[in-house]
Formats: structure tokens, sequence, C-alpha cells
């Protein structure tokens, strides 16, 4: 029996430990009764880990729950339920309740963590957040066959065979398959959340003009901030470039096992930066995603968010950069103000004034005749048209 653990990357702590292994969730603890010599021991007995994949972000951190793990041979308590199957211990605190953490700290790295056990492996859940439970509980029952357990109000203390605390994260949106120990790729989780949900299409495929067929094109729409200020004009230049456009509005997007048909159904992927965005998990391969990146300098990070995971998904990927002249600010603040002139300046006073202006203050109006040279481009290039029969 083996004991491990890893706190060299710069994103997550984790422990793996097999054997004799008691956990008492109420007191968030953990004993590691017995290991072979070869195992790893902390020098004085007992680290603790906050069980969340976004180790560099103190304050974030601060707001997880702490597990103890003890090594202890003599004063480990008595086990009171036995279970024949692993147990992973994690958070659903933080930012889970935005859909684009929901997958890159939770589903995601859960995925990476227990899919090796074809469901017979125990969830524990810490900071148990149960709209995030309920919302992803398809996700979850194809994970692990047993009743997921609240960590916080456990009082049993129970005996697994091994246990990971904390799961493995490796960036945004993304596996990197020389790091996961079974070599899991976003194409297997693709694969998996296909299966769940029963998507049909694995590839979009050539549309043949001649026969009246059109691309769908699917647009995410927001409401409160990053919305298309000229939203009409923008579907109709879609319209006119040859998209069946299939318009999303926020309370369709919640329903999720609904929405993934229809985000699986469509071609390309139209949308603000922001969590609507994570749907492209479920687009078939090949499809394209458009990422309408906000005034702001936020290039760097809408790339890292949605861009180059789209790679990792088989996916094709067009970022478009809003100008001064695009952007709702132009109308707030004149164009000698540091909002165009020195938008670092900005940045520089932190991501509260970031958020409230560059994510929460502005919205967009598409340069409508830029807008559409993208997705003739788009329509001609990435959708593959057939035009043989002419």
């Amino acid at each position: 029996s083996k004991s491990i653990c890893d706190f060299s990357s710069e994103r997550m702590d984790i422990c793996n430990m097999q054997g004799d292994v008691r956990m008492h969730g109420k007191s968030a603890t953990v004993y590691v009764v017995s290991v072979s010599d070869d195992s790893y021991r902390p020098e004085n007995g007992t680290v603790k880990i906050r069980p969340y994949p976004r180790k560099s972000e103190e304050g974030t951190m601060q707001t997880i729950r702490e597990v103890s793990i003890r090594w202890s041979e003599l004063d480990a308590p008595r086990c009171t339920v036995t279970h024949d199957v692993p147990a992973v211990v994690f958070s659903t605190g933080a930012y889970l309740n935005n859909f684009f953490h929901a997958m890159t700290d939770g589903i995601i790295p859960l995925f990476n963590t227990v899919r090796e056990y074809d469901g017979h492996v125990q969830l524990v859940i810490t900071d148990y957040n149960r709209k995030w439970v309920d919302k992803f509980q398809r996700i979850l029952a194809a994970l692990s066959k047993y009743p997921i357990i609240n960590f916080d109000t456990d009082e049993k203390v129970r005996c697994f065979p091994s246990m990971h605390v904390g799961t493995e994260g490796h960036k945004e949106m993304g596996i990197i398959p020389a790091l996961s120990r079974k070599g899991y790729t976003m194409t297997d989780f693709r694969k998996f959340l296909r299966s769940i949900y029963s998507l049909k299409r694995e590839w979009s495929t050539p549309v043949n003009r001649t026969s009246g067929d059109r691309p769908r094109l699917l647009m995410i729409l927001r409401r409160n901030s990053r919305a298309f200020a000229n939203e009409a004009e923008a579907v109709a230049a879609a319209i006119e470039v040859g998209f069946e456009v299939v318009s999303a509005e926020p309370q369709v997007v919640s329903d999720m096992a609904r929405f993934a048909e229809v985000v699986n159904s469509c071609d390309v992927m139209v949308g603000v930066h922001g969590a609507g965005l994570t749907n492209l998990v479920f687009l078939p391969r090949n499809a394209t995603l458009v990422q309408v990146v906000p005034w702001g300098d936020m290039s760097w990070g809408s790339n890292a968010a949605f861009g180059a995971p789209s790679a990792d998904m088989g996916l094709r990927y067009v970022q478009y950069e809003t100008t001064p002249e695009e952007t709702t600010l132009k109308y707030k603040y004149p164009r000698d103000h540091a909002i165009f002139t020195d938008v670092a300046s900005i940045n520089r006073q932190g991501y509260g004034m970031t958020w409230e202006l560059f994510l929460n203050g502005q919205n967009i109006t598409l340069d409508i005749n830029r807008y559409r040279g993208v997705l003739q481009q788009i329509y001609h290039d990435s959708i593959m048209v057939d035009t043989s029969a002419n």
C-alpha cells in the first residue's frame, strides 16, 4: 500500500493514499493508518490541503475548507462504515456557480481523476453546493454509482482502501495528457459527454448548397452586460451569408441537457467572452467557435479561456477583437480617456476595476460589414461547403 502527495503544481495540491485510510468528514480529517515504507510521510505527520484546483489564487483558496491528512497508526478512530471502493474528496465551493468554472475547476478535473474507476468510486464533497450537484447530476451519476457524501456534515468514520484528496486540474478548460495519470484527453472528455447526453453528431460535416441545406450558426446572447447592441442586424447578416441562425437566450442556456443537444446540432457558435461559451464542449468536432473579445486588452485571457482549449477539442477558432468604435464605452467616456488611450493603466488598478468597466460595463455594437466578412470566410473555408454539383 502506497501514499503519494504532489505539491509541485501551481494549480493544485493532491494526495493519493492507498491502504487503511479513514475519514471523519465533520472534523475535516483523513487518517492514513498503514502504508508501505517507501510511501510519502510528512515530517510532522500531517499535511493540509484545500481540494480546489486554483492554488495560485490565495484569496480564492482561503474560502475553501481545509482538509487535514494525518499519518497515524495509534490514535486513528475506529471504522463505523467500511467501503470497498476508492474515495475522492473535492470542493464545490469558490466559483462553481459559474458555468466556466464549474467545468474548468469542477467537472473536468473530476473526470480526469475518477474516470478510470468506471463508476466504482465514492465522491465526497466539501463546501457542498447543492445547486452545482443538481445541475451536474447526470455527469456525477456517470462518474460514480454511489450517493454523494457531504463531507462537512458526515459524522461517521468511513474506511476506504484508497483515497484522493484533491482533483487533477491542469489548465483552463483542459487536460494535459502527459500529466494525466491515465493519459486522458479532451477528446475523451467530449466523448464522455456525448454518451451521457446522447448527442448525435461527433463531426460537423460539409454542407451541399445545391440541396438547400444551411449550416447552423448558434448565437449565445447576453442581456445584462457584454450584449450585442445590434443583435437583430448581426442575425440578419449571418442569414444573408447563408447560415440558419439559432438564437440562445440566457434562460434557454440554463437547461444544460436540452441545450447540449442544440449546441451539438450547430456548426458555428458565436458569442462574447463569458461563461456561455463554455458550451463549446458540446459542439461537434470541426465546428467553429467565434469569440468576440470585449474592448479592454482582453485578448490573452480570452484566448486562454476558450481559444487554446478549442484546439484540444478538435474545433476551429476565430477571435473577433472589439474596436473602440464597437464598444458602448464610447458613449460614456471621451476618446482621449485612459479607457481608450492607456488600457493597461486601468487594468493595473486591479481585477475589480477591470470587471466593473470592461466586463460588466460595456455592450458591443458589431461592425456589421466587418462581422459579415468574418462569417463569409468561415462559411467558405471552415464549413467546407460542397459546390461540386454546380
